[in-house]
């Protein structure tokens, strides 16, 4: 009975002397093992607390490893722990005035908390010691984007574009800064549509607009006045657009639109939703409403990317019917040969796009499932920076009645005056 007490003394002692030796080799990582350990709990685990603790415990062994109390900084601010996150960036930065990567996580903080001026402090010291760095130059445009000074953020951007002329992000940026500058707008365009003997002798049409746009709190408004003469029938039609942004990377184009002449939709509607994505991708869906002696709903979606000087657009509409599904597809490109005004484009599709001033009446009174195949091509071109110009021309072979063929070819011209 004693010999089996002694032997269940000295089990239990090595027991606790194993867990003891495992206990304390566990807790002797190193700081780049408790880095490791603290990146998994975060991204992996999604457990910021464990994250913030492991880290704290790495940089009590190397209190100036600038990674991991950017690291730490960052777990802050996806917790809400604004002070915190900033006591951990300002340290940083004291110690390396020239971290990059501590600037532009400091930067972010303070955006992300609506401290856009702050955060600009921030990227123009960092810029103090990386001029010619293209990440804190996109970043300082799109702070002087959110502040409102258009003008300053328009000249960064440029600025990197005459550094790198292909670079998407700062391209895509340039549009949006150009569309917020311009306070005021106004726009005449004049177009003509040529059918051949495919439509019997059709006359020519003319198609003419008046529009002004100004910006306001929430996006831009655009009001427009058309004119057409189609079918030996003169009328007007009358439209709003509306361009709001929601979020940075959220905005939407409305319209609305009236007419009592039988060569336009009684009334028209329009919404779209766009979100911009990474790598310069954005994406949009969306519904046409037109009205002539019956309703025709049709919804579109498309996909837009920038690519160095290029743009690049696929497009769909769909039209249901009691029968079937009209569908129309298309694909643009643009090649930006200078500023984002200046451009030459071309379009490839099939069947009828609402948005197409030239062939909107021929959707609604002539069916959704009518065929057609057509080409654009357009050119875009800034005078003095407040003038644009742009020209069209554009072939359709388009089966305006059922088995029942004609091309049409369409010239076009549109001039743009700003203000700032």
């Amino acid at each position: 009975m004693r010999h089996n007490c002694m032997t269940f003394k000295k089990v239990t002692l090595f027991l606790i002397f194993i867990c003891c030796c495992q206990f304390g080799f566990a807790q002797d990582f190193s700081s780049d093992e408790l880095f490791l350990q603290a990146r998994t709990a975060a991204f992996d685990e999604d457990n910021y607390p464990k994250a913030i603790q492991l880290s704290k415990q790495a940089l009590e062994k190397s209190p100036d490893y600038a990674d991991i109390r950017i690291f730490l900084g960052r777990i802050y601010t996806w917790s809400d722990k604004v002070e915190d996150a900033r006591k951990e960036f300002k340290r940083v930065l004291a110690k390396s005035p020239d971290n990059e990567e501590a600037s532009v996580a400091y930067a972010n903080l303070e955006f992300w908390n609506n401290n856009s001026r702050e955060a600009l402090k921030v990227i123009n010291s960092g810029l103090s010691h990386h001029p010619n760095s293209i990440d804190l130059l996109l970043y300082k445009a799109r702070l002087l984007n959110d502040i409102k000074k258009w003008p300053e953020a328009e000249e960064v951007v440029e600025s990197i574009l005459e550094k790198d002329d292909k670079n998407e992000k700062a391209r895509a940026m340039l549009i949006k800064i150009k569309d917020n500058s311009f306070k005021r707008q106004v726009g005449v365009s004049y177009e003509y549509v040529y059918f051949d003997d495919g439509f019997n002798g059709r006359d020519p049409w003319q198609l003419a607009s008046v529009d002004f746009s100004t910006q306001t709190p929430i996006g831009s408004v655009i009001a427009r006045v058309n004119y057409a003469n189609r079918f030996l029938t003169n009328g007007f039609q009358y439209e709003i657009d509306a361009y709001p942004s929601f979020t940075e990377n959220f905005r939407a184009y409305m319209n609305v639109g009236y007419s009592n002449a039988s060569i336009f939709p009684n009334y028209r509607v329009g919404l779209s939703l766009y979100h911009d994505l990474p790598k310069s991708f954005e994406i949009e869906a969306g519904f046409r409403y037109l009205n002539f002696s019956s309703d025709t709903w049709i919804y579109t979606a498309s996909v837009g990317k920038y690519y160095k000087s290029f743009w690049f657009n696929f497009r769909t509409y769909l039209t249901p019917s009691e029968s079937d599904l009209s569908k129309s597809i298309s694909f643009s490109t643009r090649y930006y040969y200078s500023g984002t005004d200046d451009y030459i484009g071309i379009r490839v599709g099939t069947g009828l796009s609402p948005d197409d001033s030239s062939n909107a009446n021929t959707i609604g009174n002539s069916g959704n499932n009518l065929s057609a195949s057509n080409i654009n091509l357009n050119y875009r071109k800034t005078i003095k920076k407040l003038n644009v110009i742009t020209l069209s021309f554009g072939f359709e072979n388009q089966e305006y009645r059922l088995d029942t063929r004609g091309n049409q070819i369409d010239f076009g011209v549109t001039y743009s005056r700003r203000f700032r």
